[in-house]
């Protein structure tokens, strides 16, 4: 669990704000971030938000970041090199730099209409996002989730849809899987963007692209919905415009 400090240093700038008012209760506590439910301020027209707060870097896991980061431009001289010499300032960096691509990743998915939660604001250690739910209980996530064969053919195909949408507007979600797809009412909401790549820029970006069509179509092979993930994902590619990989 994350420090009572630590949350509230990251929530104070949403109380200020009138975003929020309360902190209800944890959603979860993952390697990489901790996720409260918190009551919105009435002035912002729901009645929960979602508060994610980032572990410090020193205390998060993820797996080989240079994959992520490949292809980035970064204009500061001062934080290139901050960067390349893993002082303080490029740490900061690289920690804060998560939560701004997840949150402006958010920012232009929602505006296209793909099945994802609105932001709202974002501080340098939490994301303040829509809340996925019913009541106060949260949607289940997909992976634990029993399906029959006719919802399960209509919501592999929302997923396809959304990939596509997000590729045709140049991102890659990068860790896609049934962990972080959220299953309501027949409806799915995909969430945890912080790993987004640009399909243009990073040179990883059709590899990452067919690794999350392979955990989809891992996932939905269970309920005999079969699919190839390469060929899924050349199409898509393809049908996107991008170069070849």
């Amino acid at each position: 669990m994350l420090a009572p400090e630590l949350v509230d240093e990251a929530l104070v700038p949403f109380f200020k704000k009138h975003l929020i008012t309360d902190i209800r209760q944890t959603i979860k506590s993952g390697k990489e971030a901790t996720v409260f439910l918190c009551d919105a301020d009435p002035s912002v027209g729901v009645e929960y938000l979602v508060a994610k707060i980032y572990r410090p870097r020193e205390n998060r896991t993820f797996k080989n970041d240079a994959i992520y980061h490949a292809g980035e431009y970064i204009g500061d001289k001062r934080t290139r090199k901050a960067i390349a010499h893993k002082s303080n300032h490029g740490r900061r960096f690289q920690f804060t730099d998560w939560i701004e691509r997840e949150y402006q990743a958010l920012q232009q998915l929602h505006a296209f209409k793909a099945d994802v939660p609105k932001p709202y604001d974002r501080t340098e250690t939490a994301l303040l996002m829509q809340f996925i739910g019913e009541g106060d209980e949260p949607a289940t996530p997909l992976n634990r989730v029993s399906l029959d064969r006719e919802e399960a053919d209509a919501l592999f195909a929302c997923i396809l849809r959304n990939v596509e949408l997000w590729l045709s507007l140049d991102r890659v979600h990068a860790d896609l899987s049934a962990f972080n797809i959220l299953y309501q009412d027949g409806r799915i909401t995909v969430i945890d963007f912080p790993q987004c790549v640009d399909a243009r820029d990073n040179p990883h970006a059709y590899e990452l692209l067919q690794r999350d069509l392979d955990n989809v179509c891992h996932y939905f092979a269970r309920y005999g919905v079969h699919a190839e993930a390469g060929r899924l994902a050349w199409s898509m590619w393809d049908r996107c415009g991008l170069d070849e990989p």
